[in-house]
């Protein structure tokens, strides 16, 4: 078994959806593990990993509509508002999705469905520049 460690830095814009899809497959294609498994990982509280559709940019639209209306900016309910009212519901949404992903490796390359892409969700109005820990574990 061999390890391979690496960090991809995404600077967002703001809120939505990032594909790094294809920064991942180069990583992995480029270590030459046939058989294996990667996993990925957020290192914040405010933003999180999704697998979603790459095709139709409707779907990331609506999961960003979704998301806004199922966890809203300004509800009464939240007492940590010292870093402004995106904070709260960042956080709140970062833990309905998901800050780590694993995707299984065969024949050298990430077995990501036709219509799969691999995105960081920000959750911040704002942009940041994140950090996603990638550890490749395989043959």
């Amino acid at each position: 078994m061999r390890q391979f460690h690496h960090r991809f830095h995404i600077t967002t814009r703001g809120q939505g959806l990032h594909d790094f899809s294809q920064e991942v497959i180069r990583w992995v294609e480029g270590r030459r593990v046939s058989d294996g498994l990667l996993t990925l990982f957020a290192r914040h509280t405010s933003a999180s990993l999704i697998i979603q559709e790459n095709a139709d940019p409707d779907v990331r639209r609506d999961l960003e509509a979704f998301l806004a209306r199922l966890v809203p900016e300004n509800d009464p309910l939240y007492h940590h508002t010292l870093e402004g009212p995106d904070d709260m519901p960042a956080h709140v949404r970062a833990v309905l999705t998901e800050t780590h992903l694993s995707i299984p490796v065969v024949d050298g390359h990430l077995v990501l469905g036709t219509w799969q892409g691999i995105y960081l969700f920000e959750h911040r109005r704002a942009g940041h520049r994140r950090e996603v820990v990638a550890h490749l574990l395989g043959d």
